[in-house]
């Protein structure tokens, strides 16, 4: 025993290689140091061959290939960052008690899965090559196929004959429950056309933390209720067509630079970032994806980057805590492609399924079951999980439409899966396009008989095909652009569409003024056109800001577009500028110009992006969309919010183990404003429209049972009286898939009633609800050191439409959970006492009604 005790000590001094790095702070405090146990722990550490269970495989060279190299000889020790992520042991066994359907699914997964031998269940573990971006084995002899995994978020993309869908971030700019269903249920229902079996999608990682964020653009807002609603409703309508859905990135991916091992790193070595978080931070992360598994969702999709130095593809607290345990997770864990960064490590700490091929698992995880590394129930566990969320999702029925997709996208006879979904995209468009200034009413256009037409953003980029999977260009080409030349409908990365034509701005405008007989001219590559048209009724400057997976954002503007907004401004006295952007564009250098009249943020809105401009430009549709994050009048505004992590932010800071400690806490975007009384450009939940609307008549009901409330115990606008609940979920409850049902169950309600009080314009009025939780005592004592934002985002509707005079009623259901603050030591959502604020008005800032009620 003293031996391998020796060979312990000297094995934590050496690199980690195979079980990857933040193993043994995962693992080391629940090993039992029994002769076999420590040579388990042993073996899976050094991969000896004589165990040979995680062995090295060229398959799994992408994700590992670095780890077993060294740096100058050696690398750094590890040691001062085990035991930083709590571990959690051992992996729950899923049972399907959430639901009647779960546990059907899950009594004819075990059913097949005891039939199964060690290398039949490891084949639905683990990726094979196939006509999709993800395929797992298949065993015929039990009728269970090859599944089928494809991107992207916002449609099947690099396939004939699919629609290009708005990204996420415009979806989000709608802020409306029913078109984020309608979405999914559309993604869904092509991806089921064309056989695909797991959509990857929806995601909420990153939530937006950082405002230069490159993937930002592909997640629903930079709030975590906003993005929470978004996630539930997707989920249910693509898997209200069959598909699982994949809830993506788990968790705290929040940045691109050094996201993965070696990325962007010293001599290309060095560990991928690690968001550092407490644990109520880490719960404003994990928001969304409650709402994702409420509503089903079958797959979880874990990350690249580590969390309190532990990769999150390997962090038992994570994925068996907090996932599988607080959260009742049913579905698989699948890892990003190439994520995988151990084997017995990431197998004992939850994950299911490794991508695209068999990582550190295949053959070698069947040798860590014999030895001992990984227990057979682990991996029972894993292949019926996989089932389960098949067999969930109906998929077994015989109805399933074969595989049609393929590399390249090119098959001979390609599944058209568009149907009239085209309608639905220019809805979403111009839905989720802001209005953010509008001057004398310069807009809508009222039949102008001669417009100008500015920017590169205004037609369609003329070779957008040099890779026919990423739309506009791919990794190779894409880093560092800040804009795209070219009309931008996507961002870059494997959550980009293609698209089957694109309506440019141009394109639309050309056949609307044709149809009013009037005139156009146009210069989309100028940066100061020569010749001014003195006569045009406006002028309109398109421009855009982009982002792409692999790369952050290397700035919020750039010159070439603010001075070619300034160039045709100094002449034309109605400039109106619309902006298509992935996220946060700066426009403090031209925004108050007083030829500036009108600034539309059009967002990322697919394949119908003319068609859904115009409809808003000339007043088809009434303008009601909302910003989703905070647009700042300067950069330095957003703090250290503004740029990813370096990861050496912290002094004494190790380059080869970069972190980001998010000392911000629940303080991002306009909760970070709020907090340091900083005044934006435009608030988040910002945006116009051609009409105005009054509110009234605040009420806040004590719900008593689903759909009943007590009015008579209500005062306008607050409640007369103290109401009494648990402090906490009932312990003795069960939890289910999205966490404890208590959370779910409805306290209060809101209602208020809001009135189209402008003009002759109909429209529709996104009215937002923010709750103001009681401070703590501690927070009371210490009000620079609060950690509870002054308001937060619980609850927003989309009313109308209304024509002028007509008023409406917004309802919002608080639930316990949106009242709710993470106790860090008893590990549980609590309800404060206290005085509740509410407030009801058209953005985060924009406050029209006030009330409170105590509990």
């Amino acid at each position: 025993m003293n031996h391998l005790s020796s060979l312990y000590e000297q094995l934590l001094r050496l690199p980690t290689s195979l079980p990857g790095p933040g193993y043994f702070a995962d693992q080391a405090k629940e090993v039992v140091f029994s002769m076999k146990g420590a040579v388990a722990l042993i073996c899976a550490a050094a991969s000896l061959q004589s165990c040979s269970s995680l062995s090295s495989s060229s398959s799994s060279s992408s994700s590992s290939t670095s780890s077993s190299q060294h740096h100058n000889g050696q690398y750094p020790s590890e040691l001062p960052y085990y035991g930083l992520s709590p571990p959690f042991y051992p992996t729950p066994v899923a049972n399907g008690t959430s639901s009647s359907r779960w546990s059907s699914a899950y009594q004819h997964a075990l059913a097949l899965t005891s039939q199964m031998t060690l290398l039949e269940l490891q084949n639905l573990t683990r990726g094979f090559p196939g006509p999709c971006v993800g395929n797992t084995g298949s065993i015929d002899r039990l009728s269970i196929p090859p599944l089928c995994f494809y991107d992207g978020p916002s449609g099947v993309r690099g396939q004939e004959l699919a629609s290009a869908f708005p990204a996420g971030i415009h979806l989000a700019a709608t802020w409306d429950a029913d078109l984020m269903y309608r979405y999914g249920r559309a993604v869904g229902a092509e991806y089921r056309g064309k056989g695909v079996n797991i959509a990857l999608g929806p995601l909420a990682g990153p939530l937006g933390r950082v405002a230069k964020g490159g993937r930002n653009w592909e997640g629903l807002g930079s709030d975590p209720y906003l993005a929470g609603v978004g996630m539930g409703r997707i989920v249910e309508g693509v898997q209200g067509e069959g598909v699982i859905a994949t809830a993506k990135h788990f968790l705290l991916n929040e940045q691109e630079y050094r996201r993965r091992w070696g990325q962007d790193a010293p001599d290309g070595e060095g560990h991928a970032i690690s968001a550092n978080v407490g644990d109520r931070t880490l719960r404003e992360y994990v928001w969304p994806f409650m709402d994702a598994l409420r509503a089903g969702a079958g797959a979880v999709m874990c990350g690249y980057n580590r969390a309190n130095h532990s990769y999150v593809c390997q962090n038992s607290k994570l994925l068996n805590g907090v996932l599988k345990t607080e959260l009742g997770f049913e579905g698989f864990v699948v890892t990003d492609w190439d994520a995988q960064m151990s084997g017995v490590a990431s197998a004992n700490a939850g994950a299911d399924m490794v991508m695209p091929r068999d990582g550190f698992w295949g053959e070698k995880l069947i040798e860590a079951v014999k030895n001992g590394s990984v227990a057979e129930e682990r991996l029972n566990d894993m292949a019926t999980r996989v089932l389960a969320a098949w067999l969930y999702a109906g998929q077994d029925d015989g109805t399933y439409p074969p595989v049609g997709v393929a590399p390249g996208g090119q098959l001979p006879d390609p599944v058209d899966v568009q149907a009239d979904h085209a309608d639905l995209i220019r809805e979403i468009g111009a839905a989720g396009t802001v209005l953010v200034k509008n001057v004398n009413g310069t807009l809508p256009l009222t039949q102008p008989k001669f417009l100008c037409v500015y920017g590169y953003d205004a037609i369609v980029k003329s070779t957008p095909w040099e890779n026919p999977d990423r739309y506009g260009g791919g990794y190779d080409v894409n880093r560092g652009w800040t804009t795209f030349n070219g009309t931008l409908i996507t961002g870059g990365g494997s959550g980009s569409s293609t698209p089957p034509y694109v309506v440019s701005p141009f394109e639309a405008l050309s056949h609307r003024i044709r149809k009013d007989r009037g005139m156009l001219r146009w210069d989309f590559h100028s940066a100061s056109p020569s010749q001014q048209y003195l006569n045009a009724d406006a002028c309109l400057v398109f421009i855009n800001a982009y982002a792409s997976e692999m790369s952050d954002r290397s700035a919020l503007s750039d010159a070439f577009s603010d001075d070619l907004v300034l160039n045709i401004a100094s002449w034309c006295s109605q400039t109106i500028v619309v902006v298509h952007s992935a996220g946060i564009r700066l426009v403090d250098p031209w925004i108050s110009h007083p030829n500036v009249t009108a600034v539309l943020m059009a967002g990322l809105p697919g394949q119908e992006t003319g068609n859904s401009l115009v409809d808003i430009l000339y007043g088809d549709v009434n303008p009601s969309g909302r910003l989703p994050y905070t647009i700042a009048k300067k950069d330095s505004d957003y703090g250290h919010l503004l740029n990813p992590s370096t990861g050496q932010e912290e002094e004494g800071g190790d380059p080869f183990f970069p972190e980001d400690v998010f000392v911000e806490g629940l303080h991002i975007d306009y909760r970070f404003f709020d907090r340091h009384n900083i005044t934006p450009r435009f608030e988040f939940g910002f945006g116009l429209s051609y009409t105005t609307f009054s509110y009234s008549d605040l009420n806040i009901y004590v719900s008593v049972a689903p759909g009943v409330v007590e009015e008579e115990t209500t005062m306008m606008p607050s409640l007369a009286a103290t109401t009494r609940f648990a402090k906490f979920p009932d312990p003795d409850t069960p939890i289910i898939q999205g966490g404890h049902p208590d959370l779910w169950e409805t306290l209060f309600v809101v209602r208020c009633r809001v009135e189209n009080s402008g003009g002759k314009y109909e429209g529709r009025e996104v009215v937002q609800l923010y709750v103001g939780i009681p401070a703590s005592k501690d927070e009371e004592e210490e009000e620079e050191d609060k950690e509870t934002p002054v308001r937060q985002l619980r609850g927003f509707k989309r009313v109308g439409p209304l024509a002028q005079g007509e008023d409406g009623e917004a309802e919002f259901e608080l639930t316990r959970r949106d009242l709710s603050v993470w106790d860090v030591e008893m590990q549980q959502w609590r309800l404060r006492r206290g005085k509740y604020k509410i407030w009801v008005g058209a953005s985060s800032r924009d406050l029209r009604l006030s009330g409170t009620f105590d509990i």
